[in-house]
């Protein structure tokens, strides 16, 4: 038997072509996977960081809608890969490669259309992957369970509360961990056989030999009845007529001793709005500082971030938040607060519980409570978000939960309107 690691004789394909339409203006201009997240880095920095530490040196990008800032990104931050060491990022758009007029159809699609690709990696096994997740997991570990149940696939899963588990795909398995039934947003999705009151959610993460997988993926592409979808036809079919496995992430969630686990799927403006908040929490759950399981990323060379001005109502300041490079903290008050790279504020202004993109300027005056900014965004002198939600709705998304999210073309009707 091949005595190295197993990330080491498999690929990482990263599925990063979803709309991310929950997410609103956010997507307006980019794909999910390519939304900022926690001061530097972007969603898709996560599935590729874990990929990577778990040692996995083959890594392939399929992306279809609004792709130039994921790809852009990628090009910038994920560079450093050395081709005569047999390792790289391949970015796979959807080309229409199969000699049809098709873009990827499905999931599932998306890696048949560049099974020829594939094929030249030689790899033993492949580990797919959605790329717009916020989460810390050993590969390799999974890999393990996979080889050494012998099973056909084996199927990332999260153990969520039975009420939450109605907004998943959930896995029946039976005491071995084989999984007998799989069931797309039950209503009463079924509990595990060791806790009844918890189910099994499906993260979209999935192992397979590769071999298996492409037979599979090729006669898959020939049923005019499929939708092409790992999650609506593969994973199912497997459970009915093979064997399908479920992985923990409990068993693999990277973590300190003691730390709950961490999952986020920030889907929604107030889940990203509320997970990089958690981010200014004296111990948050996600921790960014773990030096062993680094997020890997696009750095910008910025100089520190600095603050100005010590006066009474006009002093730069910074509490409960997080700051990064480039900044200009000038007589403002930031509290509980997240800062990308290169915001600028000015006098007298106030952020609280603000979400702020790269490259914003806030001008002198402003208060902003609850919001997110999208990058690049000029607040006006004087513009006061979250404390008349009713106004704030006239111009800006408010959303369900009281979050605005504010973007350019917003505080361009603003302005129109003063």
């Amino acid at each position: 038997m091949d005595s190295r690691r197993l990330t080491q004789r498999s690929m990482a394909f990263v599925l990063a072509g979803g709309r991310g339409s929950r997410l609103k203006e956010l997507t307006d201009r980019r794909v999910k996977p390519a939304v900022y997240f926690g001061g530097k880095a972007r969603i898709i920095d996560f599935a590729l960081s874990n990929a990577m530490n778990s040692g996995i040196r083959k890594m392939a990008l399929a992306t279809q809608y609004k792709a130039h800032s994921l790809i852009r990104h990628c090009q910038r931050g994920w560079n450093f890969f050395r081709a005569e060491r047999n390792e790289f990022l391949d970015i796979m758009p959807a080309s229409q490669r199969m000699g049809g007029e098709a873009w990827y159809r499905g999931t599932a699609d998306a890696v048949t259309q560049n099974i020829d690709i594939i094929d030249d990696y030689d790899i033993d096994y492949i580990v797919i992957l959605a790329g717009d997740h916020i989460y810390k997991m050993d590969y390799e570990l999974m890999l393990r369970q996979h080889v050494e149940t012998k099973a056909d696939v084996t199927v990332g899963c999260l153990t969520v509360p039975r009420a939450e588990a109605t907004a998943f795909g959930v896995m029946a398995t039976d005491a071995k961990g084989q999984i007998t039934d799989f069931l797309e947003k039950p209503a009463d999705p079924p509990g595990t056989p060791d806790d009844p009151e918890v189910a099994l959610a499906s993260m979209g993460i999935y192992v397979f030999s590769y071999p298996f997988l492409r037979d599979l993926l090729l006669r898959d592409a020939d049923d005019t009845n499929s939708s092409h979808d790992f999650g609506h036809d593969l994973i199912p079919a497997i459970v009915k007529n093979g064997k399908a496995v479920a992985h923990r992430f409990d068993d693999s969630c990277v973590r300190d001793e003691g730390a709950p686990t961490y999952w986020k799927d920030v889907g929604t403006v107030d889940a990203f709005w509320q997970a990089n908040i958690d981010l200014t929490n004296f111990t948050p759950d996600l921790d960014l500082w773990d030096r062993k399981w680094p997020v890997w990323t696009y750095s910008e060379s910025v100089p520190p971030a600095k603050f100005i001005h010590d006066e009474r109502d006009r002093r730069g300041m910074a509490i409960s938040s997080m700051v990064s490079g480039g900044c200009i903290i000038s007589g403002t008050e930031v509290r509980n607060s997240l800062l990308f790279t290169q915001v600028h504020t000015n006098s007298y202004a106030v952020l609280d519980h603000a979400v702020v993109l790269p490259r914003v300027v806030v001008n002198r005056s402003a208060r902003l409570r609850k919001v997110v900014i999208d990058s690049g965004v000029e607040i006006p002198e004087g513009l006061v978000v979250g404390e008349d939600p009713v106004e704030d709705a006239k111009f800006f998304r408010v959303s369900e939960k009281g979050t605005t999210l504010i973007t350019a073309p917003m505080v361009e009707k603003w302005l129109a309107a003063q």
